[in-house]
């Protein structure tokens, strides 16, 4: 391949670009140091790049499957002098790099189907296959972003008030943003008056990253504590919840970030409303409810240290769970770029399957 995808042109070009394929090699936005520092890290090893992943350099269910799509290609392209590609070990390892985003296992599934469906072919071809695949997955999520943030304003009346949790924007996707996709649209189109942002611990995406975002946007909005968001939805302002997802189970149950979960419970006490804002690829049809989906549990030291200073007492024991569960019951609205699923059900979300399974059919 002597010259890129043209497409990267534009998508290495975006605000807050998480993930930039340079042909030899990826790029990521190393989320850790933000706000105060913009760097990019540099990867040309599979191996470095999953480490990566775990490591948090780079979140966000879609933005990892884009990045681990492009961990595949690396390495092919360094088996590009052997006489035929062997992937297993790099599926392998980038698959046990984050246990809950399904996007993940998604888009490995698709550049394994690639590698083995055109494994006759020399291998050169092969690599070019692979890369043209990770560009459309890299592509088809910024469209795909775009489209439900169009859908998702629609639900938003003018001058509301919007609570937001960890971080679903460009950060976390191939561009422009899931939960933040939808408030950037609604902001396009003049209905937002305010937006806050809880700040996550402990790893602090809503101050670090989802702030930072929207104040680059020039949208107004307001840090929260987790702690003092019951106070905040008390005062009846809020209309709407919104927030991403890293898997969706075939009943509409959510796996997000954790502490997801109690802002259900507090929005639907307080009659606000939440909504869901996640593509496709994170629905796992083949979990049937949320009971089902995997939660991944990280070192207690994230939440005993910070920055590798201790916050609690020595030995101190800490659960650490990444992820929680919302049962569908407590979600308004999955927004999604085949559409809008208001009130999630299990008949409602296997309506959607048959349209999206006809869809691939039709294709």
């Amino acid at each position: 391949m002597n010259s890129l995808d043209p497409r990267l042109t534009t998508l290495n070009q975006q605000p807050f670009c998480a993930v930039r394929f340079l042909g030899d090699c990826v790029d990521m936005l190393d989320q850790r140091v933000l706000p105060h520092k913009v760097e990019y890290n540099r990867y040309y090893q599979f191996e470095d790049l999953a480490q990566a992943i775990t490591d948090m350099v780079v979140r966000g269910a879609p933005a990892i499957g884009i990045a681990a799509a492009y961990g595949v290609v690396l390495a092919a392209k360094h088996q590009s002098t052997q006489p035929s590609l062997d992937l297993t070990s790099a599926l392998s390892t980038l698959a046990a790099s984050r246990p809950t985003a399904v996007n993940l296992f998604w888009a490995l599934k698709k550049m394994e189907d690639c590698w083995k469906g055109h494994s006759t072919l020399p291998v050169d071809e092969q690599i070019r296959k692979l890369e043209h695949l990770a560009i459309e997955i890299h592509q088809q999520d910024v469209d795909n972003n775009l489209k439900m943030g169009e859908l998702g304003a629609s639900l938003i009346q003018a001058n509301s008030q919007i609570y937001t949790h960890c971080n679903a924007g460009a950060l976390a996707t191939g561009g422009h943003g899931t939960a933040l996709g939808v408030i950037r649209s609604a902001h396009a189109l003049g209905k937002i008056q305010q937006v806050y942002a809880g700040e996550t611990r402990p790893w602090w995406q809503g101050s670090r990253l989802t702030a930072w975002e929207l104040m680059q946007d020039r949208i107004p909005v307001t840090l929260s504590t987790e702690g003092a968001a019951g106070q905040l939805f008390r005062q009846g302002h809020i209309q709407w919840v919104i927030v991403g997802a890293d898997r969706i189970a075939a009943n509409g149950d959510v796996a997000n970030k954790v502490g997801t979960y109690n802002l259900a419970v507090l929005a639907k006490h307080h009659g606000m409303k939440v909504m869901v804002v996640a593509p496709t690829s994170t629905f796992d049809w083949q979990l049937s409810s949320g009971e089902d989906i995997p939660i991944e549990h990280r070192p207690m030291e994230e939440v005993t240290h910070t920055k590798g200073n201790p916050i609690a007492p020595l030995n101190c024991q800490a659960i650490n769970p990444s992820f929680d569960v919302t049962p569908h019951a407590l979600i308004d609205a999955i927004v999604c770029e085949a559409g809008i699923i208001n009130q999630p059900n299990d008949e409602a979300m296997s309506a959607l399957k048959s349209t999206l399974d006809n869809s691939e059919s039709d294709a």
